[in-house]
């Protein structure tokens, strides 16, 4: 665990041109102190002490304004830059040499059980105010635009911005945007409502 938490911090040294100095981030920088602090809630979470779990990592939200459920499982050095307001839900899986900024949601729609959260893969950015909500994986080497709420499974190399999120690049290439025949979020939901219905009602008719 201490061999994670020294390459956390020279990571943020690496992407943080305003980190002087190891003890200055070990000490003061709150995304380091929150991924600290719930290394620790994580492995209390994974040997069934979920109350001791959920103390420090409720300990780590007082402390930083960074929520990360101790059930979340992290990679190798994730650096948190700033990182107020940020939450990380019970089922999310993050990869190595991810940068998170603040604001960031990854969390679930609220229809899901079991695996609810998202999967991030290696080397991917997510930058200030983004959501992603779902239990699907964002590739490799991807880019989340600031405030882009991203509700499906985005390609490796790929960058998404908008709300819903979009690919605009992919592999290095700009990707031709269907500025007319853009998905209605709202219809899209209500149709999956409809379709849930008529499977319930049909469902009730056979018993």
């Amino acid at each position: 665990m201490f061999k994670r938490i020294i390459e956390d911090v020279n990571a943020v040294r690496e992407r943080d041109p305003a980190a002087r100095s190891f003890w200055e981030v070990f000490f003061l920088y709150p995304g380091v102190k929150a991924i600290r602090m719930h290394r620790r809630a994580h492995f209390y979470y994974k040997h069934n002490l979920k109350f001791l779990a959920r103390f420090v990592s409720q300990r780590a939200v007082r402390k930083t304004g960074i929520e990360i459920h101790p059930g979340a499982t992290i990679g190798r050095r994730l650096v948190i830059d700033h990182g107020v307001g940020i939450v990380i839900g019970e089922t999310t899986e993050i990869g190595d040499d991810v940068l998170i900024y603040q604001g960031v949601t990854l969390g679930g729609t609220g229809k899901d059980v079991g695996k609810r959260h998202p999967t991030i893969g290696n080397n991917v950015m997510i930058s200030a105010g983004a959501k992603v909500l779902g239990p699907f994986k964002i590739g490799d080497n991807s880019r989340v635009a600031a405030g882009a709420v991203v509700l499906s499974e985005v390609p490796p190399n790929s960058t998404v911005v908008g709300v819903p999120a979009r690919v605009v690049k992919q592999d290095g290439k700009r990707v031709a945007l269907d500025q007319i025949h853009i998905p209605d979020p709202v219809k899209q939901k209500m149709d999956a409502l409809e379709e849930r219905i008529l499977l319930l009602e049909a469902a009730l008719k056979e018993k």
